[in-house]
């Protein structure tokens, strides 16, 4: 009887049912609802990345305004640009030499010591034995800037490097992605105050009367080529003048913003005339098809010319930036890394680069700023009336020329400050 109960509940339990489980059509839903998601989601993960480091070089940038600052404090002036020691022989201003720098570095030495880079700047202002024979190898100051030998101008400091370029190693020594604005004019960038020639035999050099005034008529920035400038000389405000600004450094791909073509003919005279009366000189070489590259038949000078190649030079393509192009434009080229060249803001961020103003401040500035008429001559000691160029114009390239001169007294009605 028991037996036979046991058996009826046996029949009477239900059948084990099997687990449920993902069809190959509902798994593959699956699969390809997370592929959009991630696909969603990667663009946003970029641009928090992106803004992650457009924050980064901005307060690189921030502390570079500080240390100017702090360098101002302690000197009562801004750091040279185009400064250092002069061989013991005269030499024309592009010589290379080791027993001086032949008045060639960038203003960026001599704030060293206020980017916590007190170790280096102790290093380059004592003599140097970079072989460790016994001999000094170099003087105080060191050689000129382009010398691989010379340890401290083969130094990277992150301090001088935006995390949004990728530029790194040779053919470049120390990079940086930070440089001087030299105002609205390329004339006579090169030699500046000093005209320093091979064919002078008084050490140190004098400046004459004829470039003083020619210096005086076109270097219209906060940083004017070997001659020292105070806060006090920015009539038109440290907030509303641009001491420094951002650059790309080159990475060898023709890219418009960072290499030097040698595509055009020139006139004389240091081969810059032709863009200081046409600062869209260098346009004709960009490729129609990808006008941010230089056209594939363009020659390039030099590989070792590229823009931000050498921090501690003072030379155009390395640490200068003018303000006639707009930001990201291309940079023109007159002939050589040494030339009177137009450099560019640029940066590899998107839609515009940052800028230093004289009061500390960092503005993202955009590539559609105002700049006036593009096609007008840059003001120069020789211009005139006719093409709006005359010595103390205001500038011809708009609310851009005018943040980038110190005493234009344009009046700047655009609130900047972000």
């Amino acid at each position: 009887m028991r037996e036979n109960l046991q058996n009826r509940r046996s029949l009477d339990a239900p059948a084990t049912r099997p687990r449920p489980a993902f069809t190959l059509v509902e798994l593959l839903v699956v699969i390809a609802i997370i592929g959009i998601l991630v696909g969603l989601l990667l663009p946003a993960v970029q641009a928090a990345r992106e803004a992650a480091r457009r924050m980064s070089c901005s307060n690189n940038f921030k502390q570079i305004g500080l240390a100017l600052h702090n360098y101002h404090s302690a000197y009562k002036k801004l750091p040279m640009h185009g400064g250092g020691t002069h061989p013991t022989v005269p030499a024309w201003s592009w010589s290379n030499t080791t027993t001086g720098t032949n008045m060639r570095l960038s203003m960026l030495v001599g704030l060293t010591p206020f980017i916590e880079q007190q170790a280096l700047w102790d290093s380059i202002r004592n003599p140097n034995d970079f072989d460790d024979d016994g001999v000094i190898d170099f003087p105080p100051m060191g050689p000129t800037p382009e010398n691989i030998d010379y340890a401290p101008w083969a130094t990277d400091l992150p301090t001088l490097r935006c995390p949004s370029d990728p530029g790194q190693g040779l053919p470049a020594l120390g990079r940086t992605n930070y440089a001087a604005c030299l105002g609205d004019s390329t004339d006579f960038m090169r030699d500046g105050y000093l005209n320093v020639r091979q064919d002078s035999t008084v050490l140190p050099y004098q400046p004459t009367n004829g470039t003083a005034q020619r210096v005086r008529a076109a270097h219209r920035g906060v940083f004017e080529v070997r001659k020292e400038t105070r806060f006090r000389d920015i009539l038109d405000g440290l907030s509303n003048t641009i001491a420094m600004g951002e650059i790309a450094t080159d990475l060898g791909d023709k890219d418009s913003r960072t290499s030097l073509t040698a595509g055009g003919t020139y006139s004389t005279n240091n081969n810059h005339w032709t863009i200081v009366v046409t600062p869209t000189w260098c346009v004709q070489h960009l490729d129609p098809d990808r006008p941010r590259f230089w056209n594939p038949a363009a020659p390039i000078v030099g590989a070792t010319s590229g823009r931000g190649f050498r921090w501690a030079s003072f030379n155009p393509t390395f640490t200068m930036v003018h303000t006639v192009r707009p930001p990201n434009s291309e940079i023109c080229s007159a002939g050589a890394v040494n030339r009177n060249n137009l450099m560019s803001v640029s940066s590899r961020h998107q839609g515009g680069a940052h800028v230093l103003m004289g009061d500390g401040a960092v503005i993202f500035m955009t590539d559609s700023i105002e700049s006036g008429d593009q096609n007008n001559r840059m003001v120069y000691q020789w211009g005139d009336g006719s093409f709006n160029n005359a010595p103390g114009s205001a500038s011809p390239y708009g609310l851009w020329g005018a943040l980038g001169t110190k005493a234009g007294r344009e009046v700047i009605q655009e609130q900047l400050n972000q």
